[in-house]
């Protein structure tokens, strides 16, 4: 696999970077830049985050890409973000782009090396739901996010959410209300504060819309090993670059693939 081959290289060039004298024009701790899992840090006062996510998987040749903007709504205490997301299903050959979700997200809790942040979010019906890549109705989901740096090096995270869709149509036009579940916990071991070795699992489980009055779930659950480091430079920007490898474990057994990450994080003014 590609991405296995790479990904050494890719820990060794983090290392050889930010170790140049003189790269990083200051220190800003790599934070929020998970890749399946949400971090309970909301955007800081006057900062915007964008990020772009791919994935790949190899047995079923599915993609997916998406895009996520954050804004403090004007400050830490409030978020507003959105996710547009373009996936590509391998069975039927469609690729399009997706639900595109709203979100709000309320800082609970930011003190003591403990963070919480509620989220809920609209799903809206942009993707079309012949080629599989929507519901065609709106959708709701609530998320909590939990954060405890456990040390000066082990920083953990865990996430619970439910969705929830109601008359969601099937390929074939069939509507019904579909539940799902998504739940996940990691560990980042900081190496530095911009250079940063990660281990999560994430899985969810989502009813499907019944067939012949029969509905049925479908459960994913993937461990995925990673390596992000931050590009600091001087006018407050910062680049987080990073790349894992989701490996299926249990109802997603013989899957696995890449992940690509890449957040470009900066004052709005």
């Amino acid at each position: 696999m590609i991405l296995s081959r790479v990904l050494p290289y890719f820990i060794l060039a983090g290392f050889v970077l930010l170790t140049r004298p003189g790269f990083a024009e200051e220190v800003k701790k790599i934070q929020d830049n998970s890749f399946l899992l949400e971090e309970a840090y909301n955007q800081e006062d006057g900062v915007i985050q964008h990020i772009q996510v791919f994935q790949y998987l190899k047995k079923s040749k599915d993609w997916s890409y998406k895009f996520t903007q954050e804004w403090p709504v004007p400050k830490q205490a409030h978020q507003l973000s959105y996710d547009i997301p373009v996936n590509h299903v391998h069975e039927g050959d469609n690729t399009g782009i997706g639900d595109i979700q709203m979100n709000y997200r309320y800082q609970a809790i930011f003190q003591d090396k403990i963070a919480l942040a509620p989220r809920f979010s609209l799903i809206l019906p942009t993707g079309d739901y012949k080629k599989e890549l929507g519901t065609d109705t709106v959708g709701y989901q609530v998320n909590l996010p939990l954060s405890v740096e456990l040390s000066d090096k082990f920083v953990t995270h865990w996430n619970m959410g439910a969705t929830f869709t109601p008359d969601a149509k099937d390929a074939a036009g069939t509507k019904s209300n579909v539940r799902g579940f998504n739940y996940g916990a990691s560990l980042i071991y900081l190496v530095n504060e911009n250079f940063n070795l990660m281990l999560e699992t994430a899985g969810t489980t989502t009813e499907t819309v019944p067939q012949h009055g029969v509905t049925t779930t479908e459960s994913t659950f993937f461990i995925n090993p990673g390596v992000r480091f931050a590009i600091n430079f001087k006018s407050g920007l910062q680049v987080v670059p990073g790349l894992s490898v989701p490996i299926g474990i249990g109802p997603s057994e013989g899957e696995y693939g890449g992940l690509v990450y890449l957040s470009f994080e900066h004052p709005l003014f």
